[in-house]
């Protein structure tokens, strides 16, 4: 039961990441010393275990998927998205700096956490980190589509949302920012429960994590070292996404007022700045930051002094 919490605990955390856009649920994943256990957990459902499960096996199926390790993490993050999507919505609106500031300091601490699992920086590794740091940085500067309920669309929405939350250092709803779907998706559907939306939404995240699982283990499997290094550049790249001091850019109607959608203005773009004063908001804002930082350190800690 305690293992269970634990890991409960530890979806959470993947929750809670994966609402953010800029956060990404698959590194506090690696942080916290599941990656690699959730990712052959998802893969083990394949032919063997519906062979199990058509045999009512169901002891066996379990043992073989890792299902009370699985259901523990995906119950965390079901219970993070559902209760944390309205918080959010209230402090990106009326605090968006402090809370940017916090998962800047999260994200910024989880790249020297996760780097130093590389057991050897070779060539290929360093040239792996240049690789991921860049990607992630262009696509930090792309300009969001225009939002589109269409349920092929919203399918292709949850596949790459989904491949993305695993990811560490690639965002699954900044991807959903990008696709123009994220306040129609994270927040306005899980806010109003709206299954027209999340249909086939799930079914593209369902199908879309199976098949990505596959390919992942493969490549962590070989590639061990080059894929952490890999994935760390993305994370450190990501950090651009992040910027505290940032302002939304709004779509705008031939009339030159914002659009609205659902009663909500549609984000077309997330424009950075850097203040111009050291006032008060700077302040507290570097102490969020540490605050972030702080709190992924202290992660770390408690996984290393876990008995193994």
């Amino acid at each position: 039961m305690k293992e269970y919490c634990i890991n409960l605990l530890k979806g959470i955390g993947m929750g809670s990441a994966n609402v953010i856009p800029g956060v990404s649920g698959g590194t506090i994943a690696l942080i916290t010393g599941i990656f690699e256990r959730l990712i052959h957990a998802i893969k083990s459902f394949n032919i063997h275990a519906l062979r199990l499960l058509a045999g009512v096996r169901l002891r066996e199926f379990a043992k073989h998927t890792d299902l009370v390790f699985l259901s523990a993490v995906f119950l965390g993050v079901l219970i993070a998205i559902v209760s944390l999507a309205r918080l959010f919505d209230y402090l990106f609106t009326h605090y968006p700096v402090y809370i940017w500031a916090y998962f800047f300091g999260l994200v910024l601490a989880s790249v020297y956490f996760v780097g130093r699992t590389v057991s050897r920086w070779s060539s290929g590794v360093v040239t792996a980190f240049i690789v991921g740091t860049a990607a992630a940085m262009a696509i930090s500067v792309l300009n969001p589509a225009r939002e589109n309920n269409s349920f092929i669309y919203l399918v292709l929405c949850g596949v790459v949302a989904i491949c993305s939350m695993i990811l560490p250092g690639i965002s699954g709803s900044f991807v959903l920012v990008l696709m123009g779907n994220y306040q129609l998706v994270a927040i306005d559907a899980i806010n109003n429960r709206d299954m027209q939306i999340l249909v086939p939404v799930i079914i593209g995240a369902a199908g879309g994590l199976l098949a990505f699982s596959h390919l992942l283990s493969w490549i962590f499997r070989r590639f061990r070292d080059q894929t952490i290094s890999l994935l760390t550049g993305f994370i450190l790249g990501s950090l651009a996404i992040l910027w505290p001091w940032q302002r939304m850019e709004y779509m705008l109607d031939p009339a030159g007022n914002p659009l609205l959608k659902k009663g909500r203005p549609v984000v077309e773009s997330y424009i950075r700045y850097i203040p111009e004063r050291f006032d008060s908001e700077v302040i507290i804002a570097l102490a969020i930051l540490l605050a972030g930082v702080a709190t992924i350190a202290a992660v770390e800690l408690a996984v290393r002094s876990k008995p193994s």
